[in-house]
């Protein structure tokens, strides 16, 4: 049975509490595009793209729910490549919804939560603050580098590329999924050894070794893999709608 999507929509701007949120301008969380206003499959992906979007259409999907979302700039005209996508969304009558910060920080479907779940991070607490909120997690965990190394990988399905500034045995661990690395000090002044994020510059490597931190940067794409797929679950089961992820790897 086909399920209205005002319904999800509402659902899941509560549980995300989209409204309580500053973004990067442009970021625009909640609903982007609207469909005829049914939905009976729901898509999961990280990025809402052309390719991305044909891949929720071969899924029979007609909402795709995404991380990061079709806005980071000014408006433009939408002729072109724009067109053809937004012509690919109305023709297939797919609805797009978004959710940045808010999918990073939620303390159950959040990607930082997830991916603390996934290497055995337990009861992790917030830290590293970004737009006024406390996006990141941060925790204890008694383990050799190469060991987390490992976990790591086995979380998400991509290799890590470890800058090891500090001790080869990590203690304190801090994670903030996505493209944090430039943001290495926030993560050093707030006392951890270890910092988990998905990239960053080359100038970081130099810095971890100054700042004595272990950095691991397990990839953009593959740390915020977690979030989308736990959200399209949890409207899957909420709203008794299949949901599928669609993999669409940058390897970034």
């Amino acid at each position: 049975m086909p399920v209205e999507l005002d319904r999800i929509v509402r659902h899941a701007n509560q549980l995300l509490r989209i409204d309580d949120w500053e973004d990067y301008p442009g970021a625009v969380n909640g609903l982007q595009v609207e469909n005829r206003g049914r939905v009976r499959r729901i898509a999961a992906a990280v990025d809402a793209s052309r390719a991305t979007i044909r891949l929720a259409i071969e899924a029979g999907a007609d909402l795709l729910v995404v991380h990061h979302g079709l806005f980071w700039a000014p408006a433009v005209p939408w002729t072109g490549h724009k067109y053809e996508l937004l012509r690919l969304l109305l023709d297939h009558d797919v609805a797009v919804y978004s959710a940045h910060l808010p999918l990073d920080a939620h303390p159950r479907l959040g990607n930082n939560a997830q991916l603390c779940r996934a290497i055995g991070l337990r009861r992790p607490r917030p830290f590293f603050e970004s737009k006024g909120r406390l996006i990141g997690l941060r925790g204890e965990l008694a383990i050799p580098r190469k060991e987390l190394v490992h976990r790591i990988e086995a979380a998400t399905g991509s290799k890590v590329t470890l800058l090891a500034g500090g001790a080869a045995r990590c203690h304190r661990i801090g994670v903030v999924t996505g493209g944090a690395g430039a943001e290495l000090r926030i993560a050093a002044a707030d006392g951890v050894d270890t910092f988990i994020t998905g990239e960053g510059p080359h100038w970081t490597f130099p810095l971890a070794e100054e700042l004595g931190i272990n950095v691991f940067y397990g990839g953009h794409y593959a740390t915020e893999t977690f979030g989308v797929k736990a959200l399209a679950a949890e409207l899957g089961r909420r709203f008794r709608v299949p949901w599928s992820f669609v993999d669409h790897p940058s390897g970034l």
